[in-house]
């Protein structure tokens, strides 16, 4: 049996990435999800495409909000209203390879694992090829605090085997913070060597401060 993945998007004015991200779900060979887009009062046309996709698909549930409280919060609004066993993440500029989610579910029950990752591609904003990231086999909490090498939109979690997931209200770098509250709960996240997403890189992104997400990493 498949069980349900629940998909934590959270969007502020990705129309123009928008309608690849959801696509690169709905192209998943895993079908059994519903993705939970969370529009944090877009000021663009997002919430008039998240609108079309859901009355398509029933799997894709929108949360409109009425205020901008940024994309912890917002996260978090959609991890409340999961009901999967296993929550993944994929932000709304960024895409997912056809094979993901069933490769990371079928290692997961293969090796009873709780906390996964994969390696990932990086791209600009003109979709440029930039690098890959390679992950390592597996990573414990000290480890991870020298090298933060788990990318947000790899990871997917079995809900049922942690007490509480949150993401922590920080301007930047909280699902890293997460990542660290979750590794204090279990010895190992295990990491998959194949590239199984893209990570689209802005210049305004957490991932072009280094010296603002190493501050809030630490904190």
């Amino acid at each position: 049996m498949n069980e349900l993945v629940s998909i934590i998007t959270p969007c502020y004015n990705s129309e123009k990435f928008l309608d690849e991200c959801i696509s690169s779900v709905l192209n998943q060979t895993y079908q059994n999800w519903e993705m939970l887009i969370v529009d944090d009062n877009s000021s663009d046309n997002s919430s008039i495409l998240i609108n079309s996709y859901s009355k398509k698909d029933e799997r894709i549930k929108p949360l409109y909000l009425n205020d901008n409280i940024g994309a912890a919060m917002a996260r978090n609004k959609a991890i409340s209203k999961a009901k999967g066993k296993y929550l993944a993440f994929l932000d709304s500029d960024d895409i997912w390879l056809p094979e993901k989610l069933e490769l990371q579910i079928n290692f997961m029950k293969k090796n009873n694992y709780s906390f996964v990752f994969s390696s990932y591609s990086v791209i600009s904003d003109d979709e440029k090829s930039k690098y890959t990231i390679s992950v390592p086999e597996k990573i414990t909490y000290k480890r991870y605090l020298k090298n933060t090498i788990i990318g947000c939109l790899t990871v997917v979690i079995d809900m049922t085997k942690f007490k509480k997931i949150e993401m922590p209200n920080l301007r930047s770098s909280h699902d890293m913070a997460l990542w660290l509250n979750l590794l204090k709960q279990e010895k190992y996240a295990y990491g998959i060597a194949q590239d199984l997403a893209i990570y689209r890189e802005h210049k305004s992104s957490n991932t072009s401060n280094k010296f603002r997400a190493i501050y809030d990493v630490w904190n």
